[in-house]
């Protein structure tokens, strides 16, 4: 018998996560997080909506990142702005960065229904 969790579950664990995992990253394809640059790469701070149907959302301005020359290859969920837990890594579409760039994170929902 396959287990699953309800929607109430769901928002729980989210809500949860959303409280702790208060810090976005940025990280390059072999999943290290990005540094150095000028400016220099930093986490940024991130906040959500309410868990709603086991989906919940970024709320408000989502971060824009300086980044070093790299290739961006995942978005990762920590519990700090330095250090901390990694609570999630979300690989998203690779952006090339021959030089010192920005990246903006354009969608910050996070979905335990996939």
């Amino acid at each position: 018998m396959a287990a699953g969790y309800t929607a109430a579950g769901k928002n729980l664990m989210l809500n949860a996560l959303g409280t702790a995992g208060a810090y976005a990253s940025l990280h390059i394809v072999n999943e290290s997080e990005v540094t150095g640059g000028s400016p220099a790469y930093a986490r940024k701070a991130i906040t959500y909506a309410a868990a709603d149907a086991g989906s919940m959302a970024a709320n408000g301005t989502l971060p824009v990142f300086d980044v070093p020359a790299c290739t961006v290859a995942f978005v990762g969920i920590y519990s700090a702005a330095t250090n901390g837990t990694q609570y999630a890594l979300i690989a998203v579409t690779n952006e090339v960065f021959a030089a010192q760039g920005t990246y903006t994170v354009t969608a910050g929902t996070l979905d335990l229904n996939a």
